[in-house]
Parts: structure tokens; sequence; C-alpha cells
């Protein structure tokens, strides 16, 4: 059937897939929904593409959204207390946005951005919503402004575009929304019809908040991520605390190599016993490199008595990776690993603010002879699932692809951070399907702190996916019935098996 015949008159034709409705998804919780968005946003102008493109997302737009990374805080599910006003909400954990603001010109501290002591200037709220909105221009054509437009539009359901003159009254009308039950933690995650959250939570945390949502009969399921960074970084001035606190919560001194390796593998199956299905790595560069134990034991010693250089926390680290990949064949958690971040480039605003404040910049990155050693040892093992990320683009079709296309263990993550725009999200499967096929990939996540733009991201990743597969039903390389199926695939499918989340609470 021609793609011109099928759309038109095939758009009540019934796929085998079940769809799954959340009717207040994208609508405001009063049932105020919002015409300011355009229902075709992302779609090719070519109608053939277009209307394949609609008929595609409406099959995957209502599936429920699973998050397997994030960064979301589980104390804010934890506690549910209401949001305290509209800037603290969407501006101050987004560093998407006021890394933007920052480079104009516009002090973190006239934003409110808390100091790294836990200090913050005195600054009205109010205030700082009216130079975020004097400066909305600025992220015009940028996925922030897409994700906020939808967040104010279709999440919070204001009707009237964000500028200068209309600050003070979506201002208000937001802090009146945030004041309701209905914009509540919980409750908005039940609107975004999320089944499942999960966290971001260090080797040493005691996952205190988790237990607390466990506890509370509430029914959302949120679940954590060991991320033991860290407890990796042995040149670091902070290293020796952070193996303190992992003795601690262990009960007892971590003096050895041997022991660190036992604390980790203990404080891996707590995470287990608590959900959790996976471990984060971030690194610089990939490089795997397994040490003799011998020299894995002098190098920790040294560590200890404070004198790793740079070059050991780089074996180290190499060394490290290793025997995590070791560890995920035992324990059965997915292991991630996004590498090519220099992180923190800009000292000043690092002293100032601490991490995560929007400094973090890009490297060029190489996998191939890199994660060699590690393919070599554990990649072929059927136990193992290793999910790549990276910001280097140029890896995707020349080294990252290939990988996933022939290591069992290898799944390649979606685009990350600096790519996770509508044009890098095309790039992304342009350059990679052809070698890799989607069924390689491990689907989307959206990795946010910004819990309200977490439907935002989810919906342009499957406007995305719908375009491109409309360009390949109008090119006769698949047809609808593919396209479906691969829809849900890129939604929900590939995200909850490749991090084993159909089995959890």
């Amino acid at each position: 059937m021609p793609i011109d015949q099928f759309v038109v008159h095939g758009g009540a034709q019934r796929s085998n897939i079940q769809r799954v409705r959340h009717p207040a998804l994208g609508i405001a919780a009063d049932g105020a929904g919002s015409s300011l968005l355009e229902p075709d946003r992302f779609f090719d102008s070519d109608p053939v593409i277009r209307r394949a493109a609609r008929a595609i997302y409406e099959e995957s737009r209502g599936l429920p959204l699973v998050c397997p990374h994030g960064h979301v805080d589980p104390k804010l599910l934890a506690e549910n207390s209401a949001f305290p006003e509209p800037t603290e909400l969407l501006i101050t954990p987004d560093h998407y946005i006021y890394r933007m603001l920052y480079s104009q010109g516009i002090p973190l501290e006239d934003l409110g951005i808390p100091a790294r002591d836990g200090s913050r200037a005195t600054v009205d709220p109010r205030r700082v919503w009216q130079i975020f909105a004097d400066n909305y221009y600025l992220f015009r054509g940028t996925p922030t402004r897409a994700w906020l437009d939808y967040e104010l539009y279709d999440v919070f359901g204001v009707d009237t575009h964000l500028t200068s003159a209309t600050a003070s009254r979506i201002y208000d009308e937001l802090t009146e929304r945030l004041s309701s039950d209905a914009y509540r933690p919980r409750a908005l995650f039940e609107r975004f019809n999320i089944e499942v959250l999960v966290t971001t939570d260090s080797a040493t945390d005691a996952l205190e908040a988790h237990q607390r949502i466990r506890n509370s009969g509430w029914n959302g399921k949120v679940l954590p991520c060991f991320r033991p960074d860290a407890t990796f970084r042995v040149a670091a001035p902070e290293w020796r605390s952070e193996i303190a606190t992992l003795g601690k919560v262990c009960g007892r001194e971590i003096t050895a190599y041997a022991a660190f390796i036992s604390a980790l593998e203990e404080r891996r199956a707590f995470f287990k016993s608590m959900g959790a299905t996976a471990t984060d790595h971030a690194v610089i560069e990939p490089r795997t490199d397994r040490m003799p134990d011998k020299d894995a034991e002098s190098l920790f010693a040294r560590a200890l008595g404070g004198r790793a250089t740079p070059e050991d926390q780089r074996r180290f680290e190499a060394h490290m990776l290793m025997e995590s990949a070791r560890m995920s064949i035992d324990d059965g958690l997915v292991m991630q690993l996004h590498a090519g971040a220099l992180r923190d480039h800009n000292e000043h605003i690092y002293n100032r603010f601490g991490p995560d404040k929007g400094g973090d910049i890009p490297v060029r990155t190489e996998y191939t002879r890199n994660l060699r050693a590690l393919l070599n040892a554990y990649g072929n093992d059927p136990r193992l699932t290793l999910v790549l990320f990276t910001l280097d683009e140029a890896t995707y079709s020349r080294e990252l692809a290939p990988l996933a296309g022939h290591y069992p263990a290898v799944k390649l993550g979606p685009p990350w951070w600096f790519h996770d725009s509508a044009e890098g999200m095309m790039r992304y499967r342009e350059t990679i399907t052809s070698t890799a096929g989607i069924y390689n990939t491990s689907g989307f996540n959206d990795d946010t702190r910004a819990f309200c733009s977490i439907p935002a991201r989810h919906d342009l990743a499957r406007r995305v996916d719908a375009n491109w597969l409309g360009g390949l039903v109008a090119r006769h390389v698949i047809d609808m019935t593919d396209a479906r199926e691969m829809a849900r695939a890129l939604a929900y499918d590939l995200a909850r098996d490749t991090y084993k989340l159909r089995a959890t609470r």
C-alpha cells in the first residue's frame, strides 16, 4: 500500500502493539490544555514523511516512561513536599539553563545558585525568574527551549508565551499551581506515567531516601544506581575521606586493596537488595587495563599514604573498570560507561560553586583500543551488559556501532548531554543503525536532574524517532508494521530490557 494511501486512510487501523494511555500527560492537572505547541513539531516538512511520522508517534506517545538513568534527588519523592516556587523548581537544579545564562555574562550568584559550602546569595526568586524570562530568547533553537516550552505549556498549562512582559503573570500562575496537591512530586510522577525512575547514588550512600519511599506505601517505583567513581579517583584530595566513609558504611576500616574490593562488592549487593539493576561509571578516557594484584595493592597503599599521582589514578581507574565488569558478571548489574567529559573545566566556577554547574566540556575520545582489554576479557560473556555513552559523535560510526554490532555484551546508550537534541538524535540514528541496528542500543534515557523536564525529554525523543522511522517508511526501507514495532522498542522495550527492569518491584 502506498504510504500516502496508508497514512490518509489507514489512521484507524490498529496495530498489534497495545497502546497504554495516560490522559493527563501533556495536560495541566486542572484540565487546561495548551495550544501553544505545534502538534507536528520536529516532524519533517515533507508531507509524506510528516504524515508517516504523525501516525508512528501516535503509537508510541502514550507508552509509560522508563527512566533507567538520571539524577533526580530521591529525597524529592521521599518527602513529597510541595515545590516552593517556580525558580527553585525549574531553574536552580538545571545547569542546561544557567550555563547558557552564565555564557552571556549573568553571574550565578544573581541566579541564586548555592555556593560550594551551601550558602547562597540573598536573591528574590521572582527577580531570578524575570532574568530568565528576559533572556528566554537565548534558548531559541536549543533542546532546552523545546523542553521548557513543553513544561510550561503542557505540564503546567500556561496559556501565553513566556516573555519579559508576561514573566510576572506566569510566575504567579505557576506559584498557584505548585501550591496544589496535584503538583506535588508523587502526583506529577504518576501523571507523567513514569513506570520506573532510576537515580544515581554514590557507593557510600545509605539510600535512606530510597528506604523511606519503600516504607511509605506509595506504589511509585524509584530505584538506585551504584556509582563508585569517587572511590576510584585515588589522586583526588577528597579520596581518603571517601575511603574512610566507605569503611564506615561497611562497618570496618579499609586499610588494604583486598578490603577495598570486598567493600565494593558488599555495597553492590546492598544496592541490588534495594532494587538497583545497574552501575554507572564516568571517566575522561575509557581506558581498560588489568594490573597484577601486587601492583594494585602497592598503588592502593601509596594512595592511602597520600602519595598517589595523576598517572596512578589513570592506571587505577583503568584497572577498576576491569574489576567492575568482573563484578557485573558475578552480580548481574548492568554496567554503564559515560566517557569523554573533562569535568569542571572552569576552575573559578568549580571552586566557588562545586561540580555539576555547567562547566564540563567534551574531549576527543577513543574506544576501540581503550576497551579492547575489557571486551576481550568479558565482552563475549552473555552475563555482561555494557552500555556505552559518548560525547564524541565522530566515534559513532567509526568505533561504537561496530563494537556494538559485534560484541554480545555491548549496547549503545542514546545521545548524551550536548547531543540530546533533535538534530543530535537524528545524526545518531543515521550513523549507527546501518552497522548496529536498533536492537543493539539501550533505548532512551532522560539523564536529568530537572524532574519536570522528564516527560518533555521523552516526548522529544519519541517525536524524533517517529520522524526518522517515517523517513524510512517513505523511502520504502521498512513498512508501517516495522515502524510501529521499532517505535515501541525505542520508546519503551529496549530500555526496560537492557536495564533488566521487567522483574523489579
